[in-house]
């Protein structure tokens, strides 16, 4: 509690550093692109956040962590080295692993597949410049998705540069970027190798990626992009302890018991491979009219050996975006309009077999999985004497699977969703320069993802159904001057037929539908400029606050016997702050210093077992050093300043009380950015 008030004081003084104009551009001020759609930050009707470089650059090399989680209504969770998940304005009820329920993209393609898994994993945080965070549905425009979406932008600027860190637990990073204008084409070329042993037994992690792109404005109405993502995963995983266990050794991965073979003696982990291309091309046919289409496949290797088994899966994907875009002007009314349609499939072969300490067994199950997705989009966008700002959106969504058992018994079925008609009403109006207040009403619906219909307990969970639910909100955004930016939301989320994990006694997981989840929230930002001091000795300063203070409960939820309803759900805690301090001393070297507070959460439907709140402090030194043409950026990383006992994600509902994933005491990362 001491560091907390620390926290608190070190904020409450900071106000009072004085400061001349910056002459950066306002926070209020900053554009977003929402796909195509962009617009200044202060008129913005969806509630949205942006990570740019300051947040980027709190990141240990192999995980984009540290810059989510200081987003108020954003979660990322490490359940292990190298296995992530998201939730946004919600709790990771449907992922063991994964990313589900939330959209992304990368640049103009699309990252999840037609089911709505994402492999996040597979991504280097050093290919990413800049995200966009979309919390709450967002139907209108990305189609099924109750949790919210993710834009991804890479390199967009000229830039020769090569990265390498070391740190504890044997963690080795490299990486080389190369992106320049050549004529009509700009051409980037990523690299990234990241190794560690980690923290735990049976917990290593190794990943390979290259990444390709070429985008060619070929006459001044048009341009063609093309990518290529290769990227190969190989992580361990050490499985979840009881709170006995981990209290005994904090480092072992799941021991072995008199009937099942624990996480070591299993060679348990996953290997995953992926091989992603697309190309789009955006055509202006008209000053007022245009046309943007994109086609993409892709292929994914995945092999899992578990404690009970070892899957092999192999998946192949394809989709297509398209939409026509129509804009006119007025003496003082502007109008967007976009039509246009998203569809993808993906395929699925599946085989399980015993797993002989990490080597393929007896055949177990053979499955085949086919997932179809669609929505067809409308959307218009009015500016009045840009004061009132609307973004009305809608969206027809299909969505069907076809499922097929080849062994050890023959079966075969389809499954089609009931189309859904989703719709998204924003309002913002700017009451005066850099002050702005904002509604929005939208539907969100999002269907099982392909490891839901088909979990690894081997079976097709057939009577799952989506998840949908209405969500209302309205916020607030004010800039003080040119000194600080304030944001406050308060949003309201009703959802139905909510997708919950479950474990039998195996350790196996299944999904059904939990009966309705009321949830509301208060989201808060508080974010200044960056304040130059005129000092030799402390330079700059500039800070950042955000907090997430929800209160999530089931609603009509009975399992089995016991009724839940009134329970907080599971997996969410009430109240996260965040902040980060940027100062700058001597005018060089840079010190970044960061907190993340979690409140304790239940970590299972009856809400009989609840995690510790946790404050976890990191600290980083960045020094540049210019050699001639060359810039080197040193810096030095301390993760876990405190060195916390905590866990940094939850294995909710598990069977066994095995909850806790224990993460990583005190640890460093050394390294160096050269820029050429």
């Amino acid at each position: 509690m001491t560091k907390f008030y620390f926290l608190a004081l070190t904020f409450s003084g900071s106000l009072f550093f004085s400061q001349k104009r910056d002459s950066a551009t306002l926070i209020s001020e900053v554009r977003i692109d929402a796909y195509k759609k962009p617009t200044s930050f202060i008129t913005s009707t969806k509630s949205v956040s942006v990570i740019s470089e300051n947040l980027l650059n709190q990141n240990p090399p192999e995980r984009l962590l540290e810059s989510v989680n200081q987003i108020a209504g954003a979660r990322m969770e490490e359940r292990s080295p190298g296995s992530y998940r998201i939730s946004l304005r919600g709790s990771t009820l449907r992922s063991p692993f994964g990313v589900r329920n939330i959209k992304v993209y990368l640049d103009d393609f699309i990252l999840s597949d037609a089911s709505g898994n994402t492999y996040f994993n597979l991504l280097s945080p050093e290919l990413i410049s800049r995200m966009e965070i979309y919390k709450g549905p967002e139907s209108g425009d990305f189609g099924a998705a109750t949790g919210g979406t993710v834009l991804l932008q890479t390199q967009n600027s000229e830039q020769t540069a090569a990265h390498l860190s070391v740190g504890s637990y044997g963690t080795f990073n490299e990486s080389v970027n190369f992106s320049k204008q050549f004529g009509k084409h700009f051409f980037q070329i990523f690299q990234n190798y990241y190794r560690t042993d980690s923290y735990r037994e049976q917990s290593a992690v190794e990943r390979k990626q290259i990444f390709i792109k070429d985008n060619f404005q070929y006459s001044k109405n048009a341009e063609l992009k093309a990518m290529i993502l290769l990227s190969n995963m190989d992580y361990q995983t050490p499985g979840g302890l009881t709170l006995e266990q981990m209290q005994l050794n904090r480092k072992q991965a799941r021991p072995k018991t008199a009937t099942v073979s624990g996480a070591k003696e299993q060679d348990a982990g996953i290997r995953n491979k992926m091989i992603l291309a697309g190309i789009s091309h955006e055509f202006t046919i008209l000053p007022n009219l245009s046309h943007f289409v994109l086609l993409q496949g892709s292929y994914v290797d995945f092999e899992n050996p578990f404690i009970t088994n070892f899957e092999n899966r192999f998946e192949s994907n394809y989709a297509l975006r398209t939409h026509l875009n129509y804009q006119q002007n007025w003496d003082k009314v502007s109008a967007e309009w976009r039509l246009g349609f998203e569809g993808g499939t993906n395929n699925i072969f599946i085989k399980n077999f015993d797993n002989n300490r990490g080597v393929e067994g007896n055949p177990q199950n053979f499955d085949k999985l086919k997932n179809n997705a669609g929505f067809f989009f409308v959307s218009q966008k009015l500016n009045f004497n840009e004061k009132l700002f609307s973004d009305i959106s809608l969206s027809l969504n299909s969505n069907s699977y076809e499922w097929e058992k080849l062994y050890p018994t023959y079966e075969n079925g389809r499954t089609k969703f009931k189309d859904q008609l989703l719709p998204n009403l924003g309002l913002t109006y700017l009451i005066g320069k850099g002050f702005s207040v904002r509604g929005k009403v939208g539907k969100g619906n999002s269907s099982p993802t392909n490891e839901e219909i088909r979990s690894s307990n081997q079976e097709f969970n057939l009577n799952l159904v989506p998840e949908y639910g209405w969500n209302k909100e309205i916020g607030l955004r004010k800039q003080f001057g040119n000194i600080i930016f304030a944001e406050a939301n308060y949003f309201d989320f009703r959802m139905k037929d909510a997708i919950v994990r479950r474990q039998n006694e195996r350790g196996q997981e299944f999904f059904v539908n939990s009966g309705e989840t009321v949830q509301k929230g208060i989201e808060l930002l508080l974010e200044s400029k960056n304040f130059n001091l005129k000092n030799d000795f402390l330079s700059n300063f500039k800070f950042r606050f955000s907090g997430s203070f929800y209160e999530f409960k089931f609603k009509n939820y009975q399992q089995g016997i016991g009724d839940f309803s009134g329970n907080d759900l599971t997996g969410v805690p009430k109240t996260t702050i965040n902040s980060l301090l940027n100062f700058t001393f001597f005018n060089k070297l840079a010190v970044d210093y960061s907190h993340f507070y979690t409140s304790k959460m239940p970590l299972n439907d009856a809400n009989t077992v609840w995690s510790e709140s946790n404050l976890i402090g990191n600290i980083q030194f960045r020094y540049p050093v210019q050699l001639e043409k060359t810039r080197l950026n040193l810096f030095v990383q301390v993760q876990n300043l405190y060195n916390t006992d905590y866990v940094l994600g939850f294995d909710i509902n598990a069977f066994g009380n095995r909850y806790y994933n224990p993460a990583a005491k005190r640890n460093f990362v050394l390294g160096v950015n050269a820029v050429f």
